[in-house]
């Protein structure tokens, strides 16, 4: 059985326990060996939440574990001394260490952090950098893997993070079957951005989400406005009409976006070429696609796929 070492402090969000539900559910499922989970803190007892609530922990002096995941908080908060002793033990005796959100600031502490590609809340990306000018930070990652320490961003971010940590130690199958069973549509890559370009256009009602989510189905596709208003259920120009009121932008600009996010993680996370990328994602040839990589990123496709190779060499280990 594998030991989990989930370390909590004071004002830690709830949330940050749902990545513990992968191991959770990967018991309930009966994965092969399955996981021995513990919440940690320093001195142990109970740990009051960010809302208030207390969660029973155990103090982590004196403990070894497969793996330790240090939770994240709302804020960036001291290290403690013990802490930072537990962690730098912790990195010759377990077989990898993860953050959470803001969790990353104490491996930092402990020295875990230098020269590694690392991730983090996007709210907190700036103070890290500064704190520990040593990092290789990938700002707009979920989750980054590099030679067994493991950083995630926010707080959802700490179940795909999860999920591929069971992936890794029980197989494929395993992680989508608890993915199914917490309902999570699609077990998210580290390379996905913190932000996904629907998000950015973020719409208030439910037509024009079905409109843009039927639109990221078929990026292969035309995708004139009649066809989205159709999606949408509305004639097209209450279609246009509402898409401008709620995104503040157009269908076709709105498009482009979402031709550009899939391209770009294409770019990053997969063999094909440009050729196929670009039509794999609606744009009309590779001189098109190469323009709006320009207007939106200020770089070629291949210029950010080079990049992007280089990035997720820790995670294609």
């Amino acid at each position: 059985m594998l030991t989990i070492g989930f370390i909590v402090t004071p004002g830690f969000p709830i949330m940050s326990l749902a990545a513990l539900s992968v191991f959770e559910f990967a018991n309930l499922e009966g994965a092969i060996g399955g996981y021995d989970i513990q919440i940690l803190s320093e001195h142990g007892g109970p740990i009051a939440t960010s809302s208030g609530t207390p969660v029973m922990t155990q103090p982590f002096a004196g403990t070894r574990f497969d793996t330790v995941i240090v939770g994240g908080n709302t804020e960036i908060v001291p290290t403690s001394p013990a802490l930072i002793a537990f962690l730098a033990d912790a990195s010759s005796t377990s077989r990898r260490i993860a953050s959470i959100c803001t969790g990353a600031f104490a491996l930092g502490e402990a020295g875990l952090l230098h020269d590694r590609r690392v991730t983090t809340h996007w709210m907190f990306t700036q103070d890290l950098a500064a704190n520990y000018p040593d990092v290789v930070l990938l700002e707009n990652r979920l989750f980054v893997v590099d030679d067994g320490v493991w950083t995630a961003a926010g707080n959802s971010a700490g179940i795909d993070l999860t999920l591929c940590m069971l992936e890794n130690d029980y197989g494929i199958d395993a992680a989508r079957t608890v993915a199914k069973i917490m309902v999570i549509d699609y077990q998210r890559a580290g390379g996905r951005p913190q932000h996904s370009a629907q998000q950015a256009i973020d719409p208030r009602s439910d037509r024009i989400q079905e409109a843009l989510a039927y639109a990221k189905a078929n990026l292969t596709k035309p995708l004139l406005v009649e066809d989205l208003a159709q999606a949408a259920g509305l004639s097209q120009r209450q279609f246009s009409r509402a898409f401008a009121t709620e995104t503040g932008t157009t269908p076709a600009k709105a498009v482009e976006k979402l031709r550009l996010e899939a391209a770009r993680l294409m770019l990053e996370q997969s063999k094909h070429t440009i050729d196929v990328i670009a039509a794999e994602t609606g744009f009309a040839d590779t001189e098109r696609m190469r323009r709006s990589f320009l207007r939106a990123y200020g770089r070629p496709p291949q210029s950010i796929r080079t990049s992007g190779k280089v990035q997720n060499r820790a995670e294609l280990a």
